[in-house]
C-alpha cells in the first residue's frame, strides 16, 4: 500500500495532501495549507520577495516533517503561476532543495489545467455533458472544457486574484476607477476565449480553489437555501456578492462568514473574475468542488505506480488523444507513424532481456515513433532539430516536461548524427536516463528502417536473440521486395553493436 504526497506551491497558498493507495483508490491521510503569498511582487517586479520565499520555505519544512511522520513512499512538488513568471525561480528551487531535499517542478498553465481535470474526474462523478472546470488561483485562471471525462480544450489566463489585486486595487476599499480598470482587463482576457468556450455548449460548471470556496460559503450564508448547501452558486449570486464586497474595506470583508482573513485581501479581484466569466460566457452559475490540483497530482502518482487504476486509464487515454492531435496538427503521415510504432513496440517487447529498459520507456518509445516526423512541418532542412524543439515544448497532455524531453531526444537522432554527452538534447535529460535514452534511440532507428519504403513491404519480422547477436528475419508481403528495408536495417549494425554489444544481422524468408 504505497503512500504518496502532493505539494502545490501556488501564488497565494501552499498546500499538502498525503494519501494512501488501497485497492486502486486513494484514501486521504493528511492535509495542510498555508497562505504565503509567494506571488506577491512577482507580477509587478518579476522577482519573488525574500519575505515570501522565507515564509514559503518555512511552511515547506513543516510539510516535509509531515511526510516523514506519515512515512510517504514518494513526494511530488509542483509550482504554478508565480514560479512561471519569477526570474529568481532557480534560487528559490535551490533553497527548497537544500531545506527539504525536494525537487520543485514548474508546470505550465495547460498542464496545471490537465492535473486539475484529472483530480476532478478521478475523485468525483462527472456527467457526459460538456462541463467547464474553473480554477482561479493567485496568479492565473485555468479553464478546461471536459466531455465524457476527456479534455476538449484548456486555456490559462493571467487572471489570478493576487496578480489582479496587486496590479489594479491600490486603495481600501477600491476606488471606482480601479474597479473599472480591473473589469476592463478581465473582460479583455475573457473575450479572447469566449468563442472557444461557448462553442462547446457548456451544460455544467465546476469551480475549484479558494475563491470559489469563499463565494460558495458566502452565498450559503446569505441565502441558507438547500441549493446553497450543495455548494451551488448562481450568476446572480456572484453579481450581487461582487458588487457588495467591492464597496467594503478589508476590515469589513473579514467579518463576512466564509471569507478568511487573508482571502479578504484578494476576494474583490477574485469575485470580479467570476462575475465577468459567468456573464461573458453566458453561464448560469457554478458548483464548488474541494478537489483540485493536489488531487490531480496524487492521481497521476497513483497511475504511474499502477496503470490499472481509474486515473491510469484516464491518463493513457489523454496521452494517446494528445499524440494523435499532434499528428494531425503537424500533418504527419499517420499510417506510416502507426507502422513505425508497431515495429518499435515489437522490438521493445522481443528484446526486453537485452535492453532492460524500465517499462515506461515502452510508452515513451511509442510516442517518439508517432512524433518523430513533426519537424517536417517546419522545414525538412534541420527537421530532426525541429522535431526535438516541437516535442520538448508542445503541450502533449499527460507527460511531464522531463518525459517530453526524453521522448524528444529519442525522436531527435534518426538522421546521420548520434547522441553525444555534450549535445543540447542530451544535456537536458537527467544523467541517470541518458544511457537508457540511447538504447531507445537505437530501437526506434531500427523500427524506422523496417518501414523505410512506406509500403508495408515487410509483413512480419521474426526476432531471434542469441548470445552472439540479434537476427531479424524479414517476411515480405506477397509480390513485394524488402531490399530497401534490409539495407536500412544493416546500416544500423555498427550503432547497434556500439550500444548493445551484440551483432545485428538480417535475413529474408
Amino acid at each position: 500500500m504505497p503512500t504518496f504526497a502532493a505539494v502545490d506551491i501556488g501564488s497565494n497558498s501552499v498546500r499538502l495532501k498525503i494519501a494512501r493507495l488501497q485497492r486502486g483508490r486513494l484514501h486521504a491521510l493528511h492535509e495542510d495549507r498555508e497562505v504565503t503569498r509567494l506571488g506577491e511582487g512577482v507580477f509587478s517586479s518579476g522577482f519573488l520577495t525574500p519575505e515570501s520565499i522565507s515564509e514559503t520555505v518555512k511552511v515547506l519544512r513543516r510539510f516535509h516533517r509531515a511526510t516523514q511522520q506519515v512515512v510517504t513512499d514518494s513526494v511530488r512538488v509542483v509550482a504554478t503561476s508565480a514560479m512561471r513568471d519569477a526570474r529568481n525561480a532557480p534560487a528559490f528551487m535551490e533553497w527548497v532543495r537544500s531545506a527539504t531535499g525536494w525537487k520543485v517542478e514548474i508546470i505550465s498553465g495547460v498542464e496545471e489545467a490537465r492535473l486539475i481535470h484529472l483530480g476532478l474526474v478521478s475523485g468525483a462523478r462527472i456527467d457526459q455533458f460538456p462541463t467547464l472546470m474553473l480554477d482561479l488561483g493567485g496568479g492565473s485562471c485555468e479553464l478546461t472544457v471536459s466531455q465524457g471525462g476527456h479534455i476538449r480544450d484548456a486555456v490559462s489566463l493571467p487572471l489570478g486574484a493576487v496578480r489582479l489585486t496587486n496590479e489594479f486595487l491600490r486603495h481600501d476599499p477600491p476606488r471606482k476607477g480601479e474597479l473599472t480598470s480591473l473589469r476592463g482587463f478581465v473582460a479583455r482576457e475573457v473575450n479572447k476565449v469566449v468563442n472557444r468556450i461557448t462553442a462547446a455548449k457548456i451544460k455544467n460548471v465546476i469551480a475549484t480553489s479558494g475563491t470559489a470556496a469563499s463565494l460558495a460559503a458566502v452565498a450559503s450564508h446569505f441565502s441558507g437555501s438547500k441549493s446553497r448547501q450543495r455548494n451551488v452558486v448562481s450568476r446572480a449570486d456572484v453579481a450581487r456578492m461582487a458588487k457588495r464586497i467591492s464597496r467594503l474595506p478589508v476590515a469589513e470583508r473579514r467579518k463576512i462568514e466564509g471569507i478568511g482573513p487573508r482571502r479578504a485581501e484578494i476576494i474583490v479581484a477574485g469575485a470580479t473574475v467570476y462575475h465577468e466569466l459567468l456573464e461573458r460566457l453566458h453561464l448560469k452559475g457554478f458548483r464548488y468542488s474541494p478537489l483540485g490540483l493536489r488531487d490531480g497530482i496524487l492521481a497521476q502518482m497513483a497511475a504511474d505506480y499502477d496503470h490499472s487504476t481509474r486515473s491510469g486509464r484516464q491518463i493513457e487515454s489523454e496521452r494517446w488523444e494528445s499524440i494523435m492531435n499532434a499528428v494531425a496538427h503537424y500533418r504527419v503521415d499517420r499510417k506510416h507513424a502507426l507502422d513505425v510504432r508497431e515495429s518499435a513496440t515489437l522490438l521493445f517487447s522481443a528484446l526486453r532481456s537485452l535492453h532492460r529498459l524500465p517499462p515506461e520507456y515502452g510508452e515513451w518509445l511509442s510516442a517518439a515513433a508517432m512524433l518523430y516526423e513533426v519537424g517536417d512541418f517546419v522545414n525538412r532542412n534541420g527537421r530532426h532539430r525541429h522535431t526535438h524543439y516541437i516535442v520538448s515544448n508542445s503541450e502533449i497532455l499527460g507527460f511531464t516536461p522531463q518525459q517530453r524531453r526524453i521522448i524528444a531526444a529519442i525522436a531527435r537522432y534518426l538522421g546521420k548524427s548520434k547522441p553525444a554527452v555534450d549535445d543540447g538534447p542530451m544535456k537536458l535529460i537527467d544523467s541517470a536516463d541518458r544511457a537508457d535514452v540511447e538504447k531507445a534511440i537505437v530501437l526506434l532507428r531500427v523500427a524506422r528502417a523496417l518501414n523505410l519504403g512506406r509500403t508495408r513491404a515487410v509483413e512480419k519480422v521474426r526476432i531471434s536473440l542469441r548470445d552472439a547477436g540479434v537476427k531479424l528475419t524479414l517476411i515480405p508481403r506477397r509480390r513485394m521486395g524488402v531490399d530497401l528495408e534490409q539495407w536500412a536495417v544493416e546500416k544500423e549494425r555498427d550503432y547497434f553493436r556500439e550500444v548493445f554489444g551484440r551483432e545485428l544481422s538480417t535475413a529474408v524468408s
